[in-house]
Formats: C-alpha cells, sequence, structure tokens
C-alpha cells in the first residue's frame, strides 16, 4: 500500500488530501483538509502557516509520495505569483523530508478523472466522491481538489507501471 498526499497550494486557502493505493490499484480515501492562510497578519506569516500547517500533516498523515498541482496563469500577475509563492513554500516543505514530488498541470488532472482537460470543477467533485466512495459527503472545494491530484497521481502511477513509461513523459502527453 502507498499514502499520497495530494496539495492544492493557495495563499489564503491551501487543500491537502490524503489516499491509500492498495496494491490492486483501488484508492481509499484517508483525510481531506483545508489549511485557512487568512488569520496571518501578512503575506510572509501566510506562507510561515502554510508551513506550519503542512508539517504538522506531514507528521500525522506519514504519506509516501506527494503531488502538487503546477501554477496555472491567471489574470492578475498578482495572484499567480502569490500562487506561485505558496506552491514554492510546500514543496520546500515536503522536499525537506526527502519525499518525492510530482507535479500535475490543472489540464492533466481534469483530464485523468474526467476525460477530458476542460471540465468544470463540479465535474472533477463529481468524480473524485465516485471514485473514492465518498457518497454526497460535503467536500470543500480546496480539499475536493487536493485529493483530485492524489487521485491523478495514483492513476497515472499505475498506467507508468504498466506500459514501462515513465510518469513524467505521460504527463508531457496528455498535457498536449
Amino acid at each position: 500500500m502507498i499514502r499520497i498526499l495530494g496539495i492544492d497550494p493557495g495563499s489564503q486557502r491551501t487543500g491537502l488530501g490524503v489516499i491509500d493505493v492498495g496494491n490492486d490499484g483501488r484508492c481509499r480515501y484517508v483525510h481531506a483538509g483545508v489549511l485557512k492562510l487568512l488569520d496571518a497578519e501578512d503575506f510572509p506569516a501566510r506562507l510561515g502557516l502554510l508551513c506550519e500547517g503542512l508539517e504538522a500533516a506531514l507528521d500525522e498523515w506519514q504519506p509516501q509520495q506527494v503531488a502538487i498541482e503546477t501554477v496555472f496563469m491567471d489574470k492578475s500577475a498578482t495572484s499567480a505569483l502569490k500562487l506561485g509563492h505558496a506552491r514554492g513554500a510546500a514543496l520546500a516543505t515536503v522536499v525537506r523530508r526527502r519525499l518525492p514530488v510530482s507535479e500535475y498541470a490543472p489540464r492533466v488532472i481534469k483530464q485523468s478523472l474526467v476525460g477530458r482537460g476542460a471540465a468544470d470543477k463540479q465535474q472533477v467533485q463529481h468524480m473524485v466522491r465516485l471514485l473514492l466512495n465518498l457518497g454526497d459527503a460535503k467536500l470543500q472545494a480546496d480539499a475536493g481538489d487536493a485529493l483530485a491530484i492524489a487521485l491523478t497521481h495514483a492513476h497515472m502511477s499505475a498506467t507508468a507501471g504498466r506500459t514501462g513509461i515513465a510518469v513524467n513523459q505521460l504527463r508531457r502527453r496528455s498535457s498536449r
């Protein structure tokens, strides 16, 4: 069994989703939550809260692999820059633990779960609930996105294992 932590980085909220993947490839829900960062007094303090919250999650859930969403370009350069800082803080925290990290573009995540890269959030959330047998359980959007990232990594890793093609090569092929 492999435990995967999915991270949906954000400068206001960072989603965390933990799944276990059995030897048979079945994914099981373990945990989902959101690190709320807006209570911090300024942006650098938000990044500190993100690192502290992620450290606590790593201690509690003990993942063996981590998957994180790549930065997408927003209309606002300032928002994209802040998102990049949050993502960098999360990556640095995980890498300090020497955990393997895989990165997935939003389009690859949507394509992996829904079958098309232009899927909307509701379709992705529906597939997360379906694949993890969550029924009508309420998921915060950021936590659901983090589970989607973890599921994408599980699926890509399984495909890589079956085909002998490296995950990073599969990601490049999927993003075209």
